[in-house]
């Protein structure tokens, strides 16, 4: 499955948010969306999701246009992880992984044993199983965000789309997604997220893009795309990007460039 973005303007009534975005998502592949607060990088996902009209421009999915695709069509095709949910009502995790397969379901149907056992697998593949009878309002913030991972599994995508998957995270949350974010390129979902640690796309990433005033300013290789010029342009602070020694070779790091005071 491909996702192609094309010439893309998007934003809402009266307001347009970015225009002429353009590219392409294949499968197994990983795309970070790197950019600013207010940027448009929600505003884009949810454009490429349907959620709400374009502006001008297109997207397809595997060759198909997403207007002349019904919305269960998309949600079996995308899954969607949006930024960090905390929930109001007292479901089980396993319940909340289970909605994920209404996009499979009629409209008055329930869901069965093939069904149970897609979202009993969701949860294996994210590794919380443990959580399954866990009340999902209280568990933590990264339980939480692996429970809405293992949601979007359970619609069976080809594409997912994941904004801002690590915020409000700790570290070693962020760590644990990233290694699932990788897990799940490896076995064939395509992948786009958006996140404000460009240190992540250097992890996982096949490809950058960088919004910057709605529009793409950079699309390419991390180590091609990631570079103290284009962080400036992008979040107008100076940044260097250094090599150090990780995992038996090297890894490109951002390393900010404080202005302290003199002591």
């Amino acid at each position: 499955m491909t996702l192609a973005v094309r010439n893309l303007d998007f934003g809402y009534p009266g307001k347009r948010v970015g225009r002429g975005v353009s590219f392409e998502l294949a499968a197994g592949e990983v795309m970070c969306l790197l950019g600013p607060n207010g940027g448009g990088k929600t505003t884009l996902f949810k454009t490429i999701l349907g959620l709400i009209p374009a502006q001008g421009g297109e997207v397809r999915y595997g060759g198909t246009a997403l207007g002349a695709l019904a919305r269960a069509e998309v949600a079996r095709i995308a899954g969607y992880v949006p930024q960090a949910h905390s929930g109001y009502f007292p479901f089980s995790v396993f319940d909340v992984v289970l909605m994920g397969r209404a996009a499979h379901l009629g409209p008055f149907a329930a869901p069965g044993q093939r069904d149970r056992e897609i979202a009993r697998q969701a949860l294996a593949t994210i590794g919380i199983e443990r959580l399954a009878d866990a009340i999902y309002t209280r568990i933590s913030g990264g339980e939480r965000q692996m429970t809405l991972i293992a949601r979007a599994l359970a619609q069976e995508p080809q594409v997912l789309v994941m904004d801002e998957p690590t915020a409000s995270l700790d570290f070693g949350n962020q760590v644990r997604v990233m290694e699932r974010v990788a897990a799940l390129a490896r076995a064939g979902l395509a992948i786009v997220l958006s996140t404000h640690d460009p240190d992540q796309a250097f992890l996982v990433a096949d490809r950058v893009a960088m919004l910057h005033e709605g529009r793409l300013v950079r699309l390419g290789p991390p180590n091609d795309t990631i570079t103290p010029e284009s962080l400036k342009l992008v979040y107008g602070v100076d940044i260097a990007v250094v090599e150090i020694a990780a995992d038996g070779g090297k890894r490109r790091v951002c390393v900010p460039s404080l202005a302290l005071r003199p002591a």
